[in-house]
């Protein structure tokens, strides 16, 4: 027998089951009348019955298999509709599963801008110890010594709120003239401890130290990305600000960006990557607060004019779905003050990672190979344009290769910027709980 479908062979299996049972009470009606005939009837009948839950477990299981088939075949069917940006409906076909479906329409004004980043630091960053000379000549680490370690936050010295690196070199000195030992409250690995030690007085500086280098604040160049016109928040570099000594997060108290002007390029070469050279602007046309530091940027709000003369207006943003593999464009300063307009191809797009390393990107752009050797420090947050929609933005070279480098999805600086929510909640008109 020939059978088209699953559905045709199930449906014969079935029909034989429910002809069985009938023909087996027919059989045993026949043997009863038989004299001597029970054994053989109740061994006859036995084997109809193990027949009969032979042939339902065989046609259930046949049907169980084309359910999953046709549920896998159900899964591949969705994933294509999702990556062409069509919604896939629930099995009460009310919600759709795809998010970036119901994604709000956000437009922002693309940056490009060179910046001057500072950040201070929630108390005092351990960055490293320096030795002390003791009277004897001997260098001693007395920090060290009681369990403090690089990249630990220093929060309170004997008590007072540790405020800047002056002020806990002061408060040492000071402590230990009065004959007191100093009692740190520091944060290691997220946890809050305290850690007694017994400073020394050194020679070469006439003052008691304990034997560390440590930091207030960071600072540095970078690129803005964005700045949203209907909440004022501005986003930049694409990366988290971490100490350049422990390579720690900075644990942000204050910042703020300003104007930026590039002097100087030092060009990337294999191993060694470039950055750009430059100064803040004493009188800057804008400045901003920085109120988040992020895997995937720096984000406040900005106040004062920030212009790009590229675009006038807001464009649309690109979610993940819509970035393509191919050409596009991106904006950055590489002298003085002028942003200027530059090639560049996506070679890859890592769906699957979620920190900021979202794209590959390739610089084609022969102009400015030639001039930076490709992505350099300083490039950072350069936003990037594919079809008239922001995609992203660079966040990191290759050591080995200057010309390629990672970007971060827009929707991730969204994300983490509290913008993507408000947008989403403005969508919505709003809800009241209670």
């Amino acid at each position: 027998m020939n059978y088209k479908t699953y559905g045709d062979l199930i449906n014969t299996i079935k029909f034989f089951i429910l002809l069985s049972p009938c023909r087996d009470i027919r059989l045993i009606d026949e043997e009863v009348g038989k004299a001597g005939g029970k054994n053989k009837v109740i061994k006859k009948q036995w084997k109809k019955i193990f027949l009969i839950g032979f042939l339902f477990v065989f046609a259930f299981s046949i049907q169980q298999s084309a359910s999953s088939i046709n549920n896998i075949k159900n899964i591949f069917i969705a994933n294509s509709l999702q990556s062409q940006g069509q919604p896939v409906y629930n099995f009460l076909g009310l919600f759709p599963k795809n998010k970036e479906v119901s994604k709000p329409n956000i437009k922002l004004i693309p940056g490009g801008q060179s910046i001057g980043v500072t950040l201070q630091t929630k108390g005092v960053l351990v960055v490293g110890y320096a030795p002390v000379i003791d009277e004897q000549g001997k260098e001693v680490y007395p920090a060290k010594d009681s369990g403090v370690q690089t990249g630990d936050i220093i929060l309170k010295i004997n008590g007072k709120q540790a405020l800047s690196d002056f002020q806990v070199a002061q408060e040492i000195d000071q402590n230990c003239k009065q004959n007191q030992k100093i009692i740190l409250e520091i944060k290691h690995k997220g946890k809050i401890v305290q850690k007694t030690i017994q400073p020394v007085y050194c020679a070469d500086t006439a003052r008691y130290r304990i034997g560390l280098y440590i930091r207030d604040e960071a600072a540095g160049v970078g690129t803005l990305t964005f700045i949203d016109p209907q909440t004022g928040i501005f986003g930049a570099l694409g990366h988290v600000v971490s100490d350049n000594d422990t390579n720690e997060q900075i644990e942000l108290s204050d910042g703020k960006i300003v104007e930026s002007s590039i002097y100087a390029i030092e060009k990337g070469k294999r191993g060694d990557p470039g950055e750009k050279i430059g100064t803040f602007v004493p009188q800057s046309s804008f400045s901003g607060k920085i109120e988040q530091n992020n895997t995937c940027g720096i984000f406040g709000k900005y106040q004062g004019e920030i212009n790009n003369p590229y675009f006038k207006m807001p464009i649309p943003v690109a979610w993940e779905s819509q970035v393509t593999i191919g050409p596009a464009k991106f904006y950055t300063v590489i002298q003085n003050n002028t942003i200027e307009e530059f090639e560049l191809t996506i070679e890859k797009i890592l769906h699957y990672r979620n920190d900021n390393k979202n794209m590959i990107v390739k610089i084609t752009d022969s102009r400015l190979l030639e001039k930076s050797g490709g992505i350099i420090q300083g490039m950072s947050g350069s936003p990037i344009i594919q079809n008239g929609k922001i995609v992203g933005a660079i966040t990191h070279v290759f050591i080995n290769d200057s010309t390629r480098g990672y970007a971060v999805f827009i929707g991730k600086m969204l994300d983490q910027s509290g913008i993507l929510s408000k947008a989403a909640t403005a969508q919505k008109g709003g809800s009241f709980l209670c």
